[in-house]
């Protein structure tokens, strides 16, 4: 499934160069984890990801007691997940971070060291709780997700024009014809329905 903001995260990888993390921020269900998986996949030798909702907390702790012993947290994250990292060529996913803020604030440290790059997701990621005692690390990026519009989802039923077509037509002020009016407003309601579904859920 195509995502616009999968050209902001291939983007951030070609210009930070590992000098920044990227936090990616959204409501629930918008698809974030599937989203950041898809490119690291893509994009990556090798990936980790680290779900805060279910990982358990010798995993959580590795943030917060082995950040002096970075060579330790790494290896031992290797095994838990039985994933090799390569220097440069791994991606390491803090997936709901909101849910250990402590992981989060290690972004400082992890990012200065400089073997793998990061990304982070969360929801609600202003809310006071979320952030309570810990320092934002300046070395984060933020970007915003959200659900999924219109034109994503055309794409997802493998039409990729009828939206340069509708933005043509509205540019020249014409309108589209009763039959193409027909079936953008068929396709509108489809889209309304699935909107309406995966907010509902």
């Amino acid at each position: 499934m195509k995502r616009k903001i999968y050209e902001k995260l291939v983007d951030w990888k070609n210009s930070s160069n590992g000098k920044t993390a990227i936090l990616i921020d959204g409501a629930r269900r918008v698809g974030k984890s599937y989203i950041v998986k898809k490119f690291a996949k893509e994009n990556y030798k090798s990936f980790i990801l680290i779900d805060f909702n279910k990982v358990t907390q010798e995993i959580k702790d590795l943030f917060e007691y082995s950040l002096n012993d970075l060579d330790s947290l790494f290896l031992y994250l290797s095994n838990y997940f039985n994933v090799q990292l390569y220097n440069r060529e791994s991606l390491i996913i803090f997936d709901e971070v909101q849910l250990y803020p402590k992981a989060r604030s290690a972004i400082k440290y992890l990012v200065e060291d400089g073997r793998y790059d990061y990304i982070e997701t969360g929801s609600l990621m202003s809310i006071k709780n979320n952030v309570k005692n810990i320092l934002i690390p300046s070395e984060e990026e933020h970007i915003e997700m959200f659900p999924m519009d219109f034109e994503e989802f055309l794409w997802a039923l493998d039409n990729n024009s009828l939206m340069d077509l509708i933005r043509k037509f509205y540019i020249e002020k014409k309108p589209l014809g009763q039959a193409m009016h027909r079936k953008t407003m068929d396709y509108f309601r489809q889209y309304m329905i699935v909107r309406w579904n995966a907010s509902s859920c």
